[in-house]
């Protein structure tokens, strides 16, 4: 008797083992909010006053830090560590992988008379030098050339973080060459924040706003994933490697009947999603919503608003704590932006917004938003931002992954409009037509129809989930981030988009000029509005109606992440990045050249692993059945049994799908060989996507329909039915 394969034998210890539920100290959420961060309650306390002052400083209006100063606060922020168990630290920064990297130093230094000290100086915390020649660079670096420097970002708390039952002190960081540009994803954020604040209180300023001293961008990123249990996980090549399942057939039940959306958590589930959430808020980043997501095994996971640089930061690290903490769980979190085909993928919704000094919303449109100029204006820039400056928004969320959801019906298409509400177009319209109050702006509250239940309040605007870009009340929510991306690109290409939008609106408020602000923003304001009013869309972005009016609109459609690259090196793109000093032409030549590579190292990593898996875990297995099939079909027409033989056309269709897998995969291998002989990326990365991906296509069908006819116990890959309904 043949021994049982080994999805079989998971199988079994599904029904039987026990659900690993660690426990992250168990502490009221206010005694464990900010715990393991290096927070400004601690840097007050541990602090010379006129040091914590100064720093401040730095923090609220991006002063630099001394030298002299940086050695007070880094000897503060060691003796809390050592105190805390740590015994290294790390300057932590986010390089063009996309992902996070450290390199971890020890505290310790040898004394001339044998012994050792802990020392952390203000030099070590300023500046770290990681070897910069094996990150991507886009040839801003060679091999040769290893120097690079990781430089302390005061702006983002410093944090512990535990791992292999020790504690490391992490400082937020960004990356340089040896020759100054910037190989990170933080540099560019930072610089485009510095951005849109100085062209924001140029607005502010034209209005008599001489109280604010600098504009944040604030951000609260959604972010949906998906959890399987890891024995599954670990059977699956492609899950491992890919990130993504690129065989599975569909399971008998999917998402259809919408049961598992807002659905009653799992106890299991939701002991996983205490202990994230504990971690969480001991690192102070503000998780606060949780719920089942409509694919079944997807998950979501909401943070409330924080500075535009801290978000980033935590949505890192949030990354971090849902991989390590499924692990500890037994599952696996899988990020990829379409783990499974046939149901929805995951994505991240950017909130968006700008705050000032004194913590005033500026999307905030009050009662009667079309007798606030300033309001007004800004919302301006953004339609502006999305319409003209579009292009560089769409490069901000390119990717491979992320490339099989927009567009699917499950995610915003391409096509980047924006959501505004009938009301606040109707106050748009009214600008443009010259008119008054808008009549239509009503908010008010609903009746239920029971008497024993309140009235329920109505926003002014309904939520389009469909839009790319919605505004939901006070901010936008640009919904076409992919899950396992960075949520820096969107951001940088937002601020750069948005800063332009305003220098634009800004200069023509200065060019008419006058004692009366209002009127002169008036002026401008019908003219901008009537030129950007192409770009407000409130209806189903998901209908091929609407692709059709887009087109007319002129608004372009960049349907895959091949083609928005291309126009990466256009003026127009390169003016949006350039002009307030976010990246150099350098530094957005090497983007474009990293991103492309990234594009067909992806592909090709799928490809390969097609091939892998194609010929050596489903081809033995559907040559099996066809031998066994076809020994039935041979003896069955042999006893002369009368009428169908299921043998036969069992084999038949075995046969059929069997040989054309075969000779799928020598085309692909074929194919393969060729692009890689290809030295310009473009043709490469175009290949892929024409070439490659149609190909990975039709050779899952053939192996989704081997999936069905083979017998259960001898298909060796877990199930889609299996990973999603545990």
């Amino acid at each position: 008797m043949s021994a049982p394969s080994p999805r079989n034998a998971v199988r079994a210890s599904l029904a039987t083992s026990p659900p690993v539920l660690p426990v992250f100290d168990n502490l009221p959420p206010a005694e464990l909010f900010g715990r393991d961060i290096f927070s400004l309650k601690l840097m007050r306390e541990r602090l010379p006053k006129t040091v914590f002052v100064r720093l401040l400083n730095t923090i609220d209006n991006d002063e630099p830090i001394s030298p002299a100063d940086a050695d007070v606060i880094a000897s503060a922020m060691k003796d809390w560590a050592i105190e805390r168990g740590a015994t290294h630290f790390t300057h932590w920064f986010q390089p063009l992988t996309g992902v996070t990297a450290e390199k971890h130093d020890a505290f310790l230094t040898p004394t001339p008379s044998g012994e050792i000290i802990n020392e952390f100086s203000g030099k070590m915390l300023i500046k770290g030098e990681p070897d910069a020649s094996s990150f991507p660079s886009g040839g801003i670096r060679s091999t040769f050339e290893a120097r690079g420097y990781t430089a302390w970002d005061p702006t983002s708390p410093a944090f512990l973080l535990k791992s292999g039952g020790r504690l490391t002190l992490y400082v937020p960081s960004i990356f340089l060459s040896h020759t100054g540009e910037a190989l990170d994803a933080k540099t560019p954020l930072l610089r485009s924040q510095e951005a849109v604040s100085r062209q924001a209180i140029r607005i502010l300023r034209f209005f008599g706003n001489d109280r604010v001293s600098r504009v944040r961008a604030m951000v609260g990123a959604e972010q949906e994933y998906f959890l399987i249990d890891r024995r599954l996980f670990c059977l699956r090549p492609d899950l491992i490697m890919a990130g993504r399942t690129l065989f599975g057939a569909p399971a008998p039940k999917g998402q259809e009947l919408e049961d598992h959306y807002f659905g009653a958590i799992s106890p299991k589930i939701l002991a996983f999603m205490s202990e994230v959430e504990n971690r969480l808020w001991a690192l102070a980043i503000p998780a606060r919503t949780r719920h089942n997501e409509v694919a079944p095994a997807q998950f979501e996971l909401a943070p409330l608003y924080e500075q535009i640089n801290m978000a980033v930061d935590h949505n890192m690290l949030l990354l971090k704590v849902l991989r390590d903490t499924a692990g500890e769980f037994g599952l696996s979190c899988l990020l990829h932006e379409k783990p499974f085909a046939g149901v929805n993928g995951s994505g991240k919704h950017n909130n968006w917004s700008l705050c000032d000094s004194e913590g005033n919303n500026l999307f905030e449109p009050g009662p009667a938003p079309w007798k606030s100029s300033q309001f007004m204006v800004f919302l301006a820039a953004v339609l502006r931002a999305v319409h003209k400056y579009g292009v560089p928004l769409r490069i901000g969320v390119t990717g491979a992954g992320n490339d099989h959801r927009l567009g699917a019906n499950e995610a915003p298409p391409a096509i980047l409009s924006v959501f505004l509400g009938e009301q606040l177009t109707d106050v748009i319209t009214a600008y443009i037509e010259g008119k008054g109050d808008a009549e239509s702006w009503k908010g008010g509250a609903m009746t239920p129809g029971v008497s024993a239940l309140a009235p329920v309040s109505r926003d002014i605007t309904d939520r389009n989930r469909t839009s790319p870009f919605a505004f939901t009340g006070n901010k936008f929510e640009f919904r076409a981030v992919g899950s396992s991306q960075s949520i820096a690109p969107a951001n940088i290409s937002l601020n750069a988009a948005v800063a332009c939008a305003l220098d634009d609106i800004a200069g023509e408020l200065e060019k008419v000029g006058g004692s009366d602000p209002v009127k002169a923003a008036r002026k401008v304001l019908t003219k901008v509005f009537a030129e950007h009013l192409p770009v407000i869309f409130n209806g189903n972005n998901y209908s091929a109606e609407w692709e059709a009016d887009a087109a007319r609109r002129g608004l372009p459609n960049h349907k895959d992440s091949v083609e928005a690259l291309t126009h990466y090196s256009s003026p127009e793109v390169k003016d949006v990045f350039t002009r307030h000093g976010i990246l150099t032409e350098r530094e957005l030549e090497a983007r474009q050249e990293i991103l492309l590579e990234n594009y067909i190292r992806v592909v090709h990593v799928e490809v390969k692993l097609v091939q892998s898996m194609g010929r050596s875990t489903v081809l033995p297995v559907a040559l099996k059945a066809l031998s066994e099939a076809g020994e039935l079909s041979v003896l069955t027409e042999k006893i002369g049994a009368e009428g169908l033989n299921p043998a036969k056309e069992q084999y038949k269709r075995l046969y059929e799908h069997s040989s054309k897998l075969a000779g799928l995969l020598d085309t692909l291998d074929a194919a393969h060989l060729k692009l890689d002989s290809l030295s310009e990326l473009l043709p490469r990365a175009a290949g892929a996507r024409d070439e490659l991906l149609p190909l990975l296509l039709q050779i899952r069908a053939e192996v989704d329909a081997l999936e069905l006819l083979v017998n259960d116990n001898d298909w060796p890959l877990p199930k889609y039915g299996e990973m999603l309904w545990q």
